[in-house]
């Protein structure tokens, strides 16, 4: 199954390119043919599920609509189903549901915070108060909370804010999966600035604010 591996991994060089557009083309025949191929390997029991040649022509015509129903679009989605795949520990291949589900990562899968600690990191940067010393645990939360707006989660009711704040999470998970970049947090601001303080310094400055103001009377 190594050459099926490696046509997987050769397909997404434009990794924004969707490989199941609204009609079926060679390309997406082609992944969904390597696709199968790779459950079967990894699944020594597939045969319980597509006993036939018919079973398993129909299967493919079924995952390809409901790929294209939940939006599993991308080949880097379906590379992070299969990997999944090979950390169920069983014999039977999944139904496309579960599938589908797979290709969809938790935030505990990508080594990022839970919905809800991210939901309360976000709201707790938010508040006008950490202007500047806010703390973010991951790009990615950052990334959700910037897409939610700053003032909507800080202003909006609780659940609606969550609601916001989830969808945009979702989003940014998905964007994590395809390789596409996130915004980036800003650097933290020290905890002190250390300037220039002097009475040099101020004198200088009031000299030239008076300068200023007196050259505007004349």
């Amino acid at each position: 199954m190594k050459n099926v591996s490696s046509m997987l991994e050769k397909l997404p060089n434009v990794s924004t390119a969707e490989v199941v557009p609204l009609k079926a083309d060679a390309g997406t025949v082609q992944v969904i043919n390597a696709l199968f191929r790779e459950l079967m390997a990894i699944f020594p029991a597939w045969k319980q599920a597509w006993p036939d040649q018919e079973t398993i022509n129909a299967a493919k015509a079924t995952w390809t609509k409901a790929f294209m129903a939940e939006r599993i679009t991308k080949v880097e989605q379906i590379r992070f189903g299969i990997e999944q795949c090979r950390k169920v520990g069983s014999d039977f291949a999944p139904s496309v549901g579960k599938f589908i589900q797979l290709c969809q990562p938790t935030p505990e899968m990508l080594g990022l915070p839970t919905l809800e600690s991210a939901f309360r990191e976000a709201c707790r940067n938010a508040h006008p108060a950490m202007a500047g010393q806010a703390n973010w645990s991951h790009d990615a939360v950052w990334h959700a909370a910037k897409e939610s707006g700053f003032e909507c989660l800080n202003r909006l009711e609780t659940s609606l804010a969550r609601k916001l704040f989830e969808r945009n999470y979702v989003i940014t998970l998905r964007r994590l999966v395809e390789g596409l970049p996130l915004q980036k947090m800003p650097l933290a601001l020290p905890a002190r600035v250390e300037g220039r303080r002097t009475p040099e310094v101020g004198k200088g400055a009031l000299a030239q604010l008076r300068a200023t103001l007196g050259g505007a009377r004349a």
